[in-house]
């Protein structure tokens, strides 16, 4: 007869993804005639964990390229703007044995700007910026193993389940299409 051990470790408790687009106003030093270019960076950021959600508070600078005077003289307006996203935990273990965590965010779509227009008083320019972040929660929890009765733990891998799905995918794929290695040739 298998009896049951506790191990207490680290591991991955919670999981959210969110992606997100914002619109911020970049004032420039004169009245623009047209946006010739626009885009972010100098990204930083930093996360808090609270709850069901991670915070994440950042800054870039939108750097936006426009001429004026009549589409005589052209210039750069640099402006560093703010954002706080709250993503939310899809994936959430509830038996966390302590409430100190870590928090781990990567992004999965640097701050980027979708398109870059005059406003509407024609003194400004609107950018709207697109980003997405992963977030990962790691804390303590408790993982419940089976011994066997000299003391082993029993691990057993399932590989042929992950075969089958790799086999799945491998077979919908066209192999006549050719690389860009065989397109060299």
């Amino acid at each position: 007869m298998a009896d049951y051990r506790e191990i207490i470790t680290k591991a991955i408790c919670g999981k959210g993804k969110k992606s997100s687009q914002s619109a911020h106003t970049v004032t420039p030093a004169h009245k623009p005639s047209n946006i010739l270019g626009c885009w972010v960076i100098n990204h930083k950021y930093k996360t808090e964990y609270q709850k069901d959600v991670v915070i994440v508070e950042g800054t870039y600078d939108i750097n936006t390229w426009y001429s004026y005077n009549n589409n005589t003289r052209t210039e750069v307006a640099c402006e560093t703007v703010s954002y706080r996203d709250k993503v939310q935990l899809s994936l959430r273990d509830k038996n966390l044995i302590s409430d100190k965590v870590e928090c781990t965010c990567r992004p999965l779509q640097e701050p980027n700007c979708l398109e870059a227009k005059i406003s509407s008083s024609g003194n400004r320019v609107v950018a709207h910026v697109e980003r997405e972040f992963l977030v990962e929660v790691i804390g303590e929890t408790k993982v419940k193993v089976q011994v066997d009765d000299d003391g082993l733990v029993e691990a057993t891998l399932d590989d042929d389940d992950d075969d089958d799905e790799l086999e799945k995918e491998l077979s919908g794929l066209d192999s006549e299409l050719l690389t860009d290695e065989d397109e060299d040739e």
